[in-house]
């Protein structure tokens, strides 16, 4: 089967993979009334009054942005943002299918950072979280660094830790099957763009060990000319501010993750490794073939293909990610959210089953997303950014204070419960629970 003739065909048919769907049939007067005019004013009412009430009264809170500038489209490069669109239409059916959270393709015709940030933030009260998809390095960064600072949402760059999140879970159990030690394993990273940057910073927060970053230059080490702002991991990897080609980073290497182009890596390469533990990602022609990668004597090889044991693939992370962060409204996804998703992963695989060959969850798995929803959401009420509970609490805590402030003859002030509660709303405004509080 010619599976690229056979997508194209299956996308004339189908003109779209997704659509609206009313979740309320519209036949009757009354019906209409409710929905829409004159009914639909007493919502509208009600979220002027409490912005906190645009998730309960609204889809918001299970709607999730997914947004591309079309800049880094799968390995199809700078294709434009009308060309993703079928990307962006297939993430959100992924979003749909394995967590039931709708999505939204978006995709802005601007490569200029400010515009994109701009355009973003300005829709996203329209939404629950964000998902940045195939916008290049080291634009990426940016954009979402200015997104998180400026948006009271989940602002999330999936091609960044969507990978770092599923290749550190394959990692946690391939290196159960080599008997190597948490904290001492040398693991070499090829492509410092947004994936394998995202990568080596969630393997260093985790602690696997000894990072060595590498691009088309080979070892990347701090002080190097030329960095990009993205690669300040160059201050926390390469313990021994090594210099070489990739061939020298891999020798005695524990691991190789390869996040790069076809073919950068031989069979001799691996033969120089530690009980090589191989993940080579590059699509659709990974580093190195798997069959070359075992001859190489590879103990654990990994791809992101679906024709070879051992897919690596970011399904398995993003579908959860928002449903855990949407189920507590999360106002953001944090460090600690990132790595308990990466050992909910793992822990899919009971330890007397891992094998070689199976050290990952199927991307068909649909258990894998709640599992992953319930480490986020935990997290988050641990982390005490789950705004589900924090609004609850303050609310209460609003309303009881008010009323001794009444039985003591005092008034409560200008401020009323919904309005404390918006000030809330962004961690920039918390400053203002002096003014009730004080």
């Amino acid at each position: 089967m010619d599976i690229n003739q056979e997508s194209l065909n299956l996308h004339y048919k189908l003109q779209g993979k997704i659509e609206v769907i009313s979740r309320k049939k519209i036949e009757t007067k009354e019906d209409l009334s409710l929905l829409y005019t004159p009914g639909v004013a007493q919502p509208c009412r009600e979220i002027a009054a409490d912005y906190n009430k645009s998730f309960e009264l609204t889809r918001r809170n299970n709607l999730v942005a997914v947004i591309t500038d079309g800049s880094a489209v799968l390995g199809l490069g700078d294709i434009g943002p009308a060309a993703g669109m079928p990307v962006m239409e297939g993430k959100c059916a992924l979003f749909k299918e394995f967590a039931d959270v709708d999505a939204f393709p978006i995709c802005i015709n601007s490569k200029d950072v400010d515009t994109i940030v701009q355009t973003i933030y300005l829709i996203s009260q329209s939404f629950g979280g964000i998902n940045l998809e195939d916008i290049a390095a080291p634009r990426c960064f940016e954009v979402e660094k200015r997104l998180k600072e400026l948006c009271d949402i989940p602002v999330f760059h999936d091609d960044q830790h969507g990978t770092a999140i599923v290749v550190a879970a394959a990692m946690l159990n391939a290196l159960k099957i080599t008997g190597n030690e948490m904290g001492q394993m040398r693991i070499v990273v090829n492509g410092a763009g947004a994936a394998g940057i995202a990568i080596g910073k969630l393997l260093i927060s985790m602690g696997f060990g000894n990072i060595i970053m590498c691009d088309i230059n080979g070892i990347i080490c701090e002080g190097d000319a030329g960095l990009n702002p993205g690669q300040e991991v160059s201050h926390v990897s390469n313990r021994n501010k090594e210099h070489g080609s990739l061939a020298d980073a891999m020798k005695g290497a524990d691991a190789f993750v390869g996040v790069s182009r076809p073919g950068l890596v031989t069979k001799e390469m691996v033969g120089t490794m530690n009980k090589g533990i191989v993940f080579a990602m590059a699509n659709p022609v990974p580093e190195i073939m798997p069959e070359e990668a075992l001859k190489g004597g590879a103990a654990v090889v990994g791809t992101g293909r679906s024709d070879f044991p051992n897919q690596i693939n970011n399904v398995l992370v993003f579908p959860g990610i928002f449903k855990g962060a949407l189920s507590v409204r999360a106002r953001e996804i944090t460090e600690a959210m990132k790595r308990e998703a990466a050992y909910a992963i793992a822990k899919m695989i009971p330890e007397e089953e891992l094998r070689a060959d199976y050290i990952i969850p199927s991307p068909l798995n649909r258990q894998v997303a709640d599992v992953v929803a319930r480490a986020v959401a935990e997290t988050a009420k641990r982390e005490g950014i789950a705004r589900s509970a924090l609004l609850t609490i303050l609310y209460r805590a609003v309303l009881e204070t008010a009323h001794a402030l009444r039985q003591h003859g005092r008034p409560a002030g200008r401020w009323r419960p919904y309005q404390v509660i918006s000030a809330f709303r962004t961690r920039r405004y918390a400053t203002r629970a002096s003014l009730f509080c004080g």
